[in-house]
């Protein structure tokens, strides 16, 4: 991501300086009334948009091409999970001890996951984001696919500088907007942010302290359950079901244990909660039995390479294995439209994707091997242009 974002940036610089858009400014003059109307003083205004005048191209670019979407799994998870990372990681876990503890007693939330949030949103604060979030949210208004998101955002935004958390000059964070240690992004920030140290403010950015409880307390909300880890990598026996693959199929750990299923490491689970079997890139790659706590990180961000990879880096931090399984290699062929319209057509014959916007996560590969038993294609869970021109037939 880094190395994406600072090619943008070169290129943009290479391209000379950027030149004031007529559009892009009565653009923004055009949300003063909605701003005014969340009760936002034209000076906030006008201080929180000084000196923007064009939308900037490298959210533009960076808004198509997130790499948890956009990368298959495996490769979100080896950029996301590194050695220096997990070496970082376990020198946070110690540095931080009784802090996260506290935070984990309070919370309930297992503080190596709180501690994979933070290094694969921020790399633990090194990288929380130095782009105008202003500007990022007007120009993702401004056009793309995420008007709706960036508008609802850029009201919370403003409630935030109402609070006179961050002074508007200095209101940075990524290109989507999101903020802080743990990249909260703005409604998230409103709903469940956190004044761990007690200083009267929730300072995301400045306190680590604050962004690690806002994260355990957001977690927490999102359903998060103490007694559970997020999941387990498993082998699944000879001749398994395959269409007991996928949240349709919620069962106690036990009982996946009575139909072969074993963890890839050790003898046995450390919990009985009902967990469901995932996929996340086809039937030759890993298996994963997960629990609620899974559907509480794709809360965080709704992408099963994200989740996955935040607890995979958590489990590492407190000396877990590594993946045993190896991954298969294959790659989408579809476009970013043929991504969306197959998600589309799933929707629109019964299997539901949680929206068509091209992200391939984990209710996407589930749809798939719904369609794919229901028409008698082999059982992958791979979204592919095979399963798209089977789609687009009709009967």
């Amino acid at each position: 991501m880094r190395k994406l974002l600072f090619g943008l940036l070169l290129g943009a610089t290479m391209a000379g300086p950027a030149q004031a858009s007529p559009k892009f400014e009565a653009f923004i003059q055009s949300l003063w009334p909605r701003v005014h109307a969340a009760g936002v003083s034209r000076e906030l205004f006008d201080k929180a948009f000084a000196g923007i005048t064009d939308p900037d191209p490298v959210v533009i670019k960076l808004a198509q091409n997130q790499p948890e979407f956009n990368s298959t799994t495996n490769e979100y998870i080896e950029k996301a999970v590194t050695q220096i990372r997990i070496d970082t990681g376990r020198a946070m876990l110690k540095q931080n001890a009784a802090l996260l503890s506290a935070i984990q007693d309070k919370y309930g939330v297992d503080k190596r996951v709180l501690l994979g949030i933070w290094g694969v949103e921020s790399n633990f604060g090194k990288d929380m984001g130095s782009m105008s979030v202003m500007r990022c949210l007007a120009t993702l208004m401004f056009e793309g696919n995420k008007k709706k998101y960036a508008g609802e955002q850029l009201i919370a935004a403003f409630t935030i500088l109402k609070r006179g958390i961050r002074p508007p000059d200095n209101f940075v964070g990524s290109w989507a907007g999101a903020l802080g240690h743990t990249q909260f992004i703005p409604t998230t920030y409103l709903s469940s942010a956190a004044d761990w140290n007690g200083d009267g403010k929730k300072d995301i950015w400045g306190s680590k302290e604050d962004a690690l409880a806002s994260t355990a307390n957001y977690l927490k909300e999102s359903g998060w359950k103490a007694d559970r880890p997020w999941g387990w990598e498993v082998n699944l026996p000879d001749g398994f079901d395959r269409g007991l693959i996928g949240r349709a199929h919620w069962k106690p750990v036990a009982e996946w244990t009575k139909l072969g299923i074993k963890p890839a490491v050790g003898d046995g689970f450390s919990s009985n909660a009902p967990a469901f079997v995932m996929i996340p890139q086809g039937m030759d790659g890993p298996v994963f039995l997960v629990t609620q706590n899974f559907l509480a990180l794709l809360a965080y961000n709704y992408s099963h390479a994200y989740a996955l990879a935040v607890g995979h880096l958590g489990d590492r931090i407190a000396g877990g294995p590594t993946i045993k399984a190896s991954w298969p290699p294959q790659k989408t062929d579809l476009s970013y439209k043929q991504r969306v319209e197959l998600q589309r057509l799933l929707t629109n014959r019964g299997f539901d994707t949680s929206g068509a916007d091209g992200r391939f996560g984990a209710k996407t590969y589930e749809a798939v091997l719904g369609f794919q038993k229901k028409v008698g294609l082999p059982l992958d869970g791979f979204p592919s242009l095979k399963v798209l021109e089977r789609l687009r037939a009709k009967g």
